[in-house]
């Protein structure tokens, strides 16, 4: 189920944010999106994610177009994203935050999540089993029972991801997943993306730490000035001559 972005183009007043960019997702890989601040990343993600409507351009996923279809029913379709900032449910437990996200995909309803009344039926304790499991996949299960405010930022972004795979995604796009992290904090994401990964669902990321990129992505699409400058496996992204001079030389880092 390839994401297929063809000619994207976003303009805002007389503004280029992206002036026609194309590159494809292929299934079961983890493809970064990396560029200066200002390349048009975050621009493009809004555009997929239906957040923004473009200028001109197709976005097809599975072959099927995604042009002019609310947020919510891309995510319908398995198209999942997370946000640069945190957006858990502060005064909920890490396992209810978790709770929210199954309930938009199961019948009992969130707002009955959100007023107590649960039903204690099958599908209940179906959604409860899976968010346990989720809760551990992303390694807070000794904060399952803990308010969601009141977790480091860190294990914020945890509960956040905890809660986009609540969705079933088939497509994850994660924003800066390692944004405001510690080294140990971005190698444990770094791990849980290729975790992920393995588990049959194909990643999108955009994210400003080069080592985390290189280390986890089996390509990388490079914008400057809202236009595709390369695209390749890492080892390749790291050689080419406009990448270092449009982003990694500019930076100095080389993972």
């Amino acid at each position: 189920m390839t994401l297929a972005v063809r000619d994207l183009a976003v303009q805002f007043g007389g503004v280029a944010a992206l002036g026609g960019v194309s590159f494809e997702v292929r299934p079961g890989t983890i493809t970064s999106v990396i560029g200066p601040n200002g390349s048009g990343k975050t621009t493009a993600f809004n555009a997929i994610t239906g957040y923004l409507r473009p200028t001109r351009g197709a976005i097809t996923y599975d072959g099927a177009s995604l042009a002019g279809l609310r947020p919510s029913a891309i995510a319908r379709r398995g198209v999942v994203r997370t946000f640069q900032k945190t957006s858990v449910f502060p005064t909920l437990s890490v396992a209810d935050n978790v709770m929210i996200g199954l309930h938009l995909s199961g019948t009992a309803g969130v707002v009955a999540v959100l007023l107590g009344r649960r039903r204690l039926g099958e599908e209940e304790r179906r959604l409860a089993a899976e968010a346990d499991a989720l809760v551990e996949l992303v390694g807070l299960g000794h904060r399952r029972g803990e308010v969601a405010s009141g977790l480091p930022y860190g294990e914020q972004r945890l509960v956040e991801l905890a809660v986009a795979l609540a969705a079933r995604p088939r497509l994850l796009l994660l924003d800066e997943p390692g944004a405001g992290m510690t080294g140990a904090e971005k190698a444990t994401v770094s791990a849980l993306i290729r975790t992920i990964r393995g588990r049959g669902i194909t990643v999108l990321l955009v994210e400003h730490d080069m080592r985390m990129v290189m280390g986890i992505s089996d390509t990388v699409v490079v914008l400057h000035h809202g236009r595709v400058i390369a695209e390749g496996p890492p080892a390749a992204i790291q050689a080419h001559p406009e990448v270092i001079r449009a982003y990694l030389g500019a930076t100095g880092e080389r993972a």
